[in-house]
């Protein structure tokens, strides 16, 4: 999520499967495929300091889908029981 000295600005990296969504992520302020080959996978680094950045609210849904899109069958299966 980022590095106290700030060498490494705070941010998130996400697997966004839903095509909008994915589009929608990169538009945000300084937003880009995920590095070592893993936005070609549906990867995104999103910046959460730059002005502009995703509501909180947003965030959430797009940190769901992409535990959804990662996480195994069993615990999807335990979320949604929730």
């Amino acid at each position: 999520l980022g590095m106290d000295d700030g060498s490494y600005p705070l941010a998130v990296t996400l697997k966004l499967k839903d095509d909008e969504a994915h589009a929608h992520a990169l538009t945000s302020p300084g937003a880009e495929p995920a590095g070592y080959g893993l936005g070609r996978s549906g990867w995104v680094r999103i910046p959460l300091e730059e002005q502009g950045a995703p509501a909180a609210e947003l965030l959430c849904d797009w940190v769901e889908e992409s535990y959804r899109v990662i996480a195994p069958k069993k615990l999807i299966t335990e979320l949604d029981a929730r």
